[in-house]
């Protein structure tokens, strides 16, 4: 395993215009992102609408705070989990194979987000274990992907993103952080 570099990623709770929470993998040198109105969720019974927003750049998946209003984004952002992930490859049906070689990892997790289904394994502080990022065929438009957690020792029935409401980074909730904020 290549442990110079490890693929990063970003889960940034955010009130906007509505309450959601930022999925952003680390591919191709940005961070795509997909806005998860739920939030991301361990139980594999449940399956959460991700709509993909535009690429941010690696950077940001280190901001915390207040996005200044009138632009886009503008409110209260909140590092809700971040770390490293590797892309799986499935061997045979429901057996999966982590790519942790950073150049194979990396043309695989750009090869799999053309595809429109990603799979990859978290190494959180609140999300761990198997996912897959898989684009619907038309439900809830075009840019619509629904976040799965696949069935592991990770699995956690009736998970909800809401119980676990503080920063991974500063443990602080979104009010908290308003209220630090200049």
């Amino acid at each position: 395993m290549n442990n110079m570099h490890r693929l990063a990623f970003v889960v940034q709770k955010h009130r906007a215009t509505a309450l959601h929470y930022d999925f952003r993998l680390e591919i191709g040198g940005v961070l795509p992102s997909w806005s998860i109105p739920k939030g991301p969720s361990l139980d594999s019974r449940t399956k959460r609408l991700a709509m993909v927003t535009g690429d941010h750049e690696l950077e940001y998946r280190h901001f915390e705070g207040i996005t200044p209003g009138g632009k886009y984004g503008a409110g209260i952002v909140m590092i809700w989990d971040e770390g490293t992930y590797w892309p799986e490859i499935e061997v045979e049906k429901g057996v999966r194979h982590e790519v942790t070689d950073i150049s194979e990892a990396e043309a695989v997790a750009v090869k799999s987000l053309k595809e429109g289904n990603l799979k990859f394994r978290l190494y959180g502080k609140k999300l761990q274990g198997s996912f897959a990022l898989v684009k619907t065929k038309g439900l809830y438009g075009k840019d619509s992907w629904l976040m799965i957690k696949h069935r592991d020792e990770y699995c956690k029935e009736g998970y909800d993103a809401k119980d676990y409401d503080f920063s991974a980074v500063s443990g602080l909730s979104l009010e908290e952080i308003l209220r630090k904020a200049p």
